[in-house]
């Protein structure tokens, strides 16, 4: 893998990450654990994105919106686990 490419997953996952932990006031994990829920979210968040046909477009911006939508369903998620 390219280092700019990493570069700019862990740009790109760092911020998706914080927003989310912003958008649910949960504070997040720590620039680590934002980059790692923001990776991941990115990931479903494209996955979620494709199974309802849904595109945002943009050099940024959409894989923002993207993995910030993924990250907020999957910190969702983990809150739902931690309170069981």
């Amino acid at each position: 893998m390219d280092l700019e490419v990493l570069a700019i997953y862990l740009i790109v996952g760092g911020v998706a990450g914080w927003l989310a932990g912003l958008i649910l006031n949960s504070g997040g994990f720590g620039i680590i654990g934002n980059i790692i829920v923001g990776i991941i979210g990115g990931v479903f968040g494209g996955w979620l994105f494709r199974q309802l046909d849904i595109s945002i477009g943009g050099e940024w911006f959409g894989p923002i919106a993207t993995s910030t939508c993924g990250a907020v369903v999957l910190l969702f998620l983990i809150g739902l686990v931690r309170k069981k």
